[in-house]
C-alpha cells in the first residue's frame, strides 16, 4: 500500500519559516511529478508547487513564488516543501500529492 506522511507542520509568526516533508513508501519515484496543495478554511485546495523528480523541474502559484521552494531527496523518496517569509494568510491544511495518493495533510497556523 502506498503511503505518503507528511511532517514539519506547526505553528509560526508571522515572517518565520517551516520546512514540510512528505516521505513515500511502497512507491518509487518516476515520471509523475510531485505535488504541493493547501486547502485554508472555507476556502477551496489550492495548488502551490510542483517538482518532477529526475529533471527537478519545478513550478510555483504566484501566492508562493520566492517565498517557497519545494525539493526533493531521490534516495529517501521524500519531497520538501521550505517555507519562509510566512504570512497569516499561508495558514492552511497543507498535503502531498503524487498520482493518485495523498498524504493526510498537516496544518500550518502563521499567528502573532
Amino acid at each position: 500500500e502506498v503511503q505518503l506522511v507528511e511532517s514539519g507542520g506547526g505553528m509560526v509568526q508571522p515572517g518565520g519559516s517551516l520546512r514540510l516533508s512528505c516521505a513515500a513508501s511502497n512507491f518509487t519515484f518516476s515520471t509523475s511529478a510531485m505535488t504541493w496543495v493547501r486547502q485554508a478554511p472555507g476556502q477551496g485546495l489550492e495548488w502551490l508547487s510542483s517538482i518532477h523528480p529526475f529533471t527537478s523541474d519545478t513550478a510555483y502559484a504566484d501566492s508562493v513564488k520566492g517565498r517557497f521552494t519545494v525539493s526533493t531527496d531521490n534516495d529517501k523518496n521524500t519531497v520538501h516543501l521550505e517555507m519562509n517569509h510566512l504570512r497569516p494568510e499561508d495558514t492552511a491544511v497543507y498535503s502531498c500529492n503524487v498520482d493518485q495518493f495523498w498524504s493526510q495533510g498537516t496544518q500550518v497556523t502563521v499567528s502573532s
